[in-house]
């Protein structure tokens, strides 16, 4: 059982300036991402009537991701990360004024419509490059902005404003969508990520705690090294990586939006906003209340649970039963977040940030796109609803099997 003192009260963090003004600047960029990917898949899916092409989308984005997410690690911890971050954003600047260019009338009228989803493709792989070195620093900086015993407190309060950001992005953009079009939505995506960039410019430049000269690939190896032979991390991490690779419906919310519930734009906003209200609701809760023990125990049930609403997601007809069971799969995973995260910020030492968090980003955030690569390619092959019900039946098989290889991490508590 862990030792590591922790603050005991929740709000802590809050007290300082810094954290604040990151966990302003964090939200509004979340939030524009988000509202980024929503109104992606659904302009893809009215460009292609694909379901494949949904899954390219995520594909499209996990191979630089993956291709750069170790090197991505060895750079950060070897760079000042305050400096990074603010590049990255201004790369994901470029890249928004890029599909506004591309959702105009002109380049409509000018270019066919698989052409401009190739384009589309292009431009989220760039968004994928640069995410694998902007998620890694964003978790890495938390570390040097509040002292330890506030990390857990921390980290419940990061993952809340990423949850709460991402609620309102997929939220919004589905409104957004339906009153003002795709090229306008993208217009005001370009000013929250703005925003965004000028409140974490606001943070002062951190120390770099790695100053001795290591090749490349003794340093990558030096971050896997640790996460494999740390248990709890590789298990955590394993569990949320197939959780989301099998029982990521998200990725075909646009094709149960638009061919089984039958519903606008605005009802897929909230289709699509329903798992992050969940993830909001759990997590501000344990944010108050946190858990003080049988953490592992609890991260299994939560991830079984989310594989069960899957299930009941795929076999739905109505749109309130689909939204309770996103809903209540998003309430499964916001303790699946805050039990990771906190392990995460707990168990890696700050020489090794960047790497770990590299290979968390590996395992967690690129699990996402592979996971609608997945959904893409089995809709096709299975059927839409057929595929969903086989990823939450994989879910839970992958809890089982979990349960019995990693019992130091159902047994741990901190």
């Amino acid at each position: 059982m862990s030792t590591i003192p922790r603050n005991k009260n929740p709000y802590a963090p809050l007290k300082i300036g810094e954290f604040k003004s990151f966990i302003a600047g964090r939200f509004i960029f979340i939030m524009g991402l988000r509202m980024t990917g929503t109104v992606i898949g659904w302009w893809m899916y009215l460009l292609t009537n694909s379901k494949l092409a949904l899954g390219f989308v995520g594909l499209a984005e996990v191979i630089p991701a993956l291709s750069l997410a170790l090197y991505a690690g060895h750079y950060i911890d070897k760079n000042e990360k305050r400096n990074l971050l603010l590049r990255c954003i201004k790369l994901y600047i470029g890249c928004i004024i890029l599909f506004i260019i591309l959702s105009t009338g002109f380049t409509a009228s000018h270019f066919h419509h698989w052409t401009i989803a190739v384009l589309i493709c292009g431009v989220i792989a760039l968004t994928g490059a640069i995410r694998a070195f902007s998620g890694p620093t964003f978790s890495s900086l938390i570390s040097q902005i509040v002292p330890k015993d506030m990390l857990p407190s921390a980290a419940a309060i990061s993952s809340a404003t990423w949850l709460i950001g991402s609620i309102f992005g997929h939220a919004a953009a589905g409104f957004l969508i339906a009153f003002f079009g795709i090229n306008t939505t993208f217009v005001l995506i370009l000013c929250f990520v703005i925003t965004g960039y000028i409140l974490l410019s606001k943070l002062s430049e951190k120390p770099v705690f790695v100053t001795t000269a290591t090749k490349t690939w003794q340093s990558v190896k030096e971050g896997l090294n640790y996460v494999f032979k740390t248990k709890e991390l590789l298990g955590a991490l394993s569990l949320d990586l197939f959780a989301v690779l099998f029982g990521g419906a998200v990725a075909l919310v646009p094709v149960f939006a638009i061919d089984i519930l039958h519903i606008g734009a605005i009802g897929f906003g909230w289709l699509n906003a329903a798992a992050d209200i969940g993830s909001i609701i759990t997590v501000t809760f344990l944010t108050v209340w946190p858990l003080h023990r049988s953490q592992g125990r609890t991260l299994f049930y939560a991830v079984a649970g989310f594989g069960v609403c899957i299930i009941l997601f795929a076999v739905s007809t109505l749109f309130w039963l689909s939204f309770a069971a996103l809903l209540m799969s998003g309430c499964m995973d916001g303790i699946s977040v805050i039990i990771r995260s906190t392990i995460l910020q707990l168990k890696t030492p700050d020489e090794l940030r960047g790497r770990v968090m590299s290979v968390s980003s590996m395992f967690i955030n690129s699990s996402n796109e592979l996971g609608q690569f997945e959904s893409g390619v089995a809709a096709k092959i299975m059927g839409t609803v057929s595929s969903v019900i086989f990823g939450g039946c994989m879910t839970i098989g992958v809890v089982i099997f979990t349960w019995f290889k990693a019992p130091s991490l159902r047994k741990m508590e901190y």
